[in-house]
């Protein structure tokens, strides 16, 4: 089936083309010039019954009649197109896209998530109440359109194919989410993306055990398998009730919960180079509470001694509401995701 956008394209050809052949009929039977040739095409398309440049010959009349014909058949196809075009929606599809093509080019350090299933939905909902600039790539038309609604940035299509990616600013983005049921679709998102941006950061999920060696040698840096991890909650649950509790509470759940945050301080202010956490005296100035850092050999600290000194390479977890981890941001001079 032939797209709508595509009837409209055709029908201009079909136009250019008749036109072309009736001044070029007109040059050869009638020997018009070009001027002649293209007014006498234009009056018999147009059918306004102005009178011919000069007596047409016996073959100049047939050929003008094949030519009106021609025409009054381009002009209905035309007309269909048209209207098909504008009526069906496609017109106001084709600006909602570009309009959606011209928000993810303003974009920067967004979020890609590929895939809106149960796993997706779930992903999305957390970055969202993160405060994180979230851009979706899903198949189903139906599920597109409801995203769209709520005024998500969402793209539809297959997210296995790299011009998708590209449109979802995969160039711009802080890191890519794929969350397709298919372990083999998820593959391939990780290996288009790994290859057009060497630094993101790569999250995907395995359905199978088998496949979570592929997608890291792929480029994965993070693998999960949903299964595993929710069967290790729930035997946490037994085995350590109270701290699953407690981890469940602090974990993200919106603007005005106690969220555990990652804040990287790799563009840190001059008065605040080479300074220790106890100088800095996140608690007592913003009210959070720096519980781990991570330094760039990948070392994890848990509980950090006032005495460390923060570098551009550290990573802090603080413990805080939204608004807190927002001023600390703030004071380490660290620009905020929005919505």
């Amino acid at each position: 089936m032939i797209r709508p956008i595509n009837r409209i394209r055709l029908a201009v050809i079909l136009f250019v083309g008749v036109l072309l052949v009736g001044s070029v009929g007109f040059m050869v039977i009638e020997d018009y010039t070009l001027v002649e040739a293209m007014y006498m095409t234009v009056i018999t398309m147009s059918t306004v019954g102005f009178g011919e440049v000069r007596p047409l010959s016996q073959l100049g009349m047939i050929f003008t009649a094949f030519l009106v014909v021609g025409s009054i058949g381009t002009f209905t196809f035309a007309i269909s197109a048209s209207t098909n075009y504008f009526l069906d929606g496609a017109y106001r599809e084709r600006l909602r896209v570009k309009r959606i093509q011209r928000i993810m080019k303003g974009l920067h350090g967004h979020v890609i998530v590929c895939g809106y299933g149960r796993v997706g939905e779930k992903a999305v909902q957390e970055l969202r109440d993160h405060a994180h600039d979230v851009v979706i790539i899903e198949s189903d038309l139906e599920l597109v359109k409801q995203l769209q609604k709520k005024g998500w940035r969402v793209l539809a299509g297959d997210a296995t194919l790299d011009e998708n990616l590209v449109d979802a600013g995969i160039d711009r983005a802080k890191s890519l989410i794929t969350t397709l049921p298919d372990d083999a679709q998820n593959l391939y998102v990780v290996l288009s993306a790994r290859e057009k941006r060497p630094d993101l950061l790569i999250i995907s999920r395995a359905s199978k055990s088998n496949a979570v060696s592929k997608l890291r040698v792929a480029g994965a840096q993070n693998v999960i398998m949903p299964d595993q991890v929710g069967g290790a909650h729930m035997a946490s649950l037994v085995a350590i009730p109270d701290v699953v509790e407690f981890m469940d509470h602090i974990r993200i759940q919106g603007i005005d919960a106690v969220n555990l945050e990652e804040v990287s301080v790799s563009q840190l202010p001059e008065n605040l180079q080479l300074q220790t956490l106890g100088e800095m005296d996140a608690k007592n100035r913003i009210g959070v509470n720096v519980i781990g850092l991570k330094r760039a050999s990948g070392e994890m600290v848990i509980n950090p001694a006032p005495e460390t000194r923060l570098d551009q390479s550290v990573k802090l977890f603080v413990l805080g509401t939204a608004d807190q981890i927002r001023l600390l941001n703030e004071f380490l001079g660290i620009q905020s995701p929005t919505l």
